[in-house]
């Protein structure tokens, strides 16, 4: 009998997963990865349901997951590594003016990297590592590599916070509601009885404000128009990212709304424009991950997703080196923005990504 490792959340979904897979007859063991860190403050807005937070009530759901599946539960500490990984790099690209991608970081590193490592340093045996995402994975024959695919359910394909799963990972994972759609997974969590099959899915990387885990001190500059114009002032280019309209502290004058177009963080600037300046056919991805294909030596046709609601557009990739590549899109995309991954796919296989530079 298979020994299944899986990283419970305290959601629906990571609960079900382990429960469809003790059904199939494997011994299921539950993980979860302690990450919050107690000295930032406590989040006002707890009413939204996060991934970074305190844990009390992400516990007791993991325990009583584990009781009802009647399976065993370690609750791994994984603070260090996390802090250094995903909080240092989420401050780093804001201090640079870029918006970072908080879930790529943790997934590839903490999730899938950290937590069945430190498993196994206590002892904890395992054959494979399963999760409560929604995704694929298949193996090509003709190249010998594994590869990552779109979830059955496309709506919560989770592919686009994944692509940085490299061979091994890919080889030793298991997506047990890959081939589910959510409804599915809500239902049997009802039929059975599971006690967290009404709990609200996570909605963001954390419930609060940014600024309780960047905690930069104020460092006002100007808002200006693409011409230089000074408009009004900012407090702090970290609270600003492309595209955004709400909230710019601008006084009239104005005819056409205006958007952030670009922030230039050595400056300590941000630029505002009319939505047409939104627009853009290219772009750079740095730190390039190519999960289920061979670096590409020439040029090749994709679909790229530049954020996890965006529609995958078509595109060229143009390697420059083996982690840089360039991005040239069939029709201009909108808020393109510096920090954010750009993911490659082939019809449903994720090819890779990196970052968007």
């Amino acid at each position: 009998m298979k020994k299944i490792l899986v990283g419970l959340s305290g959601g629906v979904d990571s609960a079900i997963a382990a429960y469809l897979l003790k059904k199939q007859g494997f011994q299921v063991t539950g993980a979860m990865m302690s990450i919050w860190d107690s000295s930032y403050p406590e989040p006002k807005n707890k009413s939204v349901d996060a991934c970074f937070g305190p844990e009390g009530d992400d516990i007791e759901s993991v325990k009583k997951i584990a009781k009802f599946l009647e399976i065993p539960l370690h609750i791994l500490d994984c603070r260090e590594e996390y802090k250094k990984v995903v909080i240092e790099n989420f401050k780093s690209e804001y201090r640079q003016g870029r918006t970072p991608n908080p879930c790529v970081w943790c997934n590839a590193y903490i999730k899938f990297g950290v937590l069945p490592t430190t498993a196994k340093k206590y002892n904890i045996t395992f054959d494979k590592f399963a999760t409560g995402h929604y995704a694929n994975i298949r193996f090509d024959n003709s190249t010998g590599m594994h590869q990552l695919c779109k979830a059955f359910d496309e709506t919560r394909d989770q592919t686009y916070f994944l692509y940085r799963l490299n061979q091994k990972i890919l080889s030793e994972v298991i997506f047990p509601l890959g081939k589910l759609k959510k409804e599915e997974v809500r239902t049997i969590a009802k039929e059975v009885g599971l006690p967290v099959a009404q709990k609200p899915d996570s909605q963001d990387f954390y419930c609060g404000d940014y600024n309780d885990i960047l905690q930069f001190p104020v460092s006002s500059g100007d808002i200006v128009d693409k011409n230089g114009k000074v408009l009004g002032k900012h407090n702090g280019i970290w609270n600003y990212t492309i595209g955004k309209r709400k909230g710019l502290g601008l006084s009239g004058g104005t005819k056409e709304p205006l958007y952030v177009t670009n922030i230039l963080a050595k400056q300590n600037v941000i630029v505002v424009g009319a939505k047409e300046d939104l627009y853009s056919k290219s772009l750079t991805v740095t730190k390039i991950a190519w999960g289920s294909i061979s670096i590409p030596r020439q040029p090749i046709q994709v679909t790229v997703k530049i954020r996890q609601q965006h529609k995958p557009a078509k595109a060229t990739i143009i390697p420059l080196d083996n982690t840089c590549a360039k991005v040239e899109f069939e029709e201009e995309q909108m808020s393109i923005t510096s920090g954010q991954s750009a993911v490659f796919y082939k019809s449903d296989i994720v090819l890779g990504g990196g970052i968007i530079q």
